[in-house]
């Protein structure tokens, strides 16, 4: 290991000291609320995900378990969190944002982003983005690409233009698809946000570092069946899972919600897909030649029996 210059030591503690005074870290509330660092930093993950453990916060945010479990009792007694024990496992506390948890959280998110914004539009455009690579570039090089976490969320508004532009602009990359595959998309994407039935249908991302980097939707096909639609894993975050995880929150939620079978279209040169919707459990039942997207192409109808 290289020798570590007293320089470079006080040119990251000058940038430390710089930055949490620029973003207000120190401010006894954080974001003009009552709320301290560490409980907004745990409000922000519940926001962001379904159900969580208080040991997959303590990990994820590095967070001391006594520390956390105090958190939590005082958001739990302002009924800002519900509890409520794992299916899968009796020993486990599956934790949830109520909706009082919900509005609680809804301002604070509000007022980051307008902070962000502010502290952003102080740049001109040119070095906003010299910024914004160079966080990410800091980042990047203190998370390891095989052990660096992720998240997933549901949709928010802006996810599903995202989905569209990636989607066309991978698969006309990786595959030489055309843009009526972009098209394609556009339409589902679509019909999904217009037709939306939060109580039956999901859209999943994927994110990792603050940037989208997969996706997923479980739409209702009608006669009991869900079906999966627009799995993407960007090249930088394969290899971590993420494409399984997608997949069984799928059916996770398939089986919750009542469904009683998962049906999915795809064609067989995707073949990391494919590898995902096998080890899934899903059959193959039929296959189609066809042309489409500028290419000839084998459709394939895959099947998943919930029940």
């Amino acid at each position: 290991m290289a020798a570590v210059s007293e320089r470079q030591v006080a040119a990251v503690r000058g940038f430390n000291r710089f930055y949490t005074r620029k973003i207000g870290v120190l401010r006894e509330g954080v974001l003009a609320s009552p709320f301290s660092l560490s409980e907004v930093r745990v409000l922000y993950e519940l926001a962001h995900r379904k159900t969580t453990t208080a040991a997959e916060l303590g990990r994820d945010l590095g967070l001391d378990a006594g520390y956390l479990s105090r958190i939590l009792r005082r958001f739990a007694q302002r009924g800002l969190v519900s509890r409520r024990r794992s299916n899968s496992d009796g020993r486990e506390t599956q934790l949830a944002l109520t909706p009082r948890g919900g509005e609680a959280f809804a301002p604070l998110n509000r007022r980051q982003i307008d902070e962000v914004q502010t502290l952003l539009a102080e740049l001109p455009e040119g070095e906003r983005q010299k910024v914004v690579t160079a966080m990410r570039t800091i980042e990047q090089a203190f998370s390891p690409a095989s052990s660096e976490p992720y998240l997933l969320r549901t949709h928010h508004a802006g996810d599903i233009g995202w989905v569209v532009s990636r989607h066309g602009a991978l698969y006309a990359q990786e595959y030489g698809w055309d843009l009526t595959f972009e098209a394609l998309v556009a339409e589902i994407a679509a019909k999904f946000l217009r037709d939306f039935d939060a109580e039956r249908e999901r859209c999943w991302i994927a994110e990792r570092g603050g940037t989208n980097v997969g996706c997923v939707f479980l739409v209702n096909k009608g006669d009991g069946v869900a079906q999966l639609r627009l799995l993407l894993v960007e090249p930088e975050a394969r290899g971590l899972g993420i494409g399984k995880r997608l997949v069984d929150e799928c059916i996770r939620f398939a089986r919750e919600s009542g469904y009683t079978k998962m049906f999915l279209w795809t064609n067989d040169i995707l073949h990391a897909a494919r590898r995902i919707y096998q080890a899934a459990g899903f059959v193959l039942v039929e296959e189609e030649r066809h042309h489409s997207f500028g290419h000839d192409l084998v459709g394939q109808n895959w099947e998943l029996a919930l029940k």
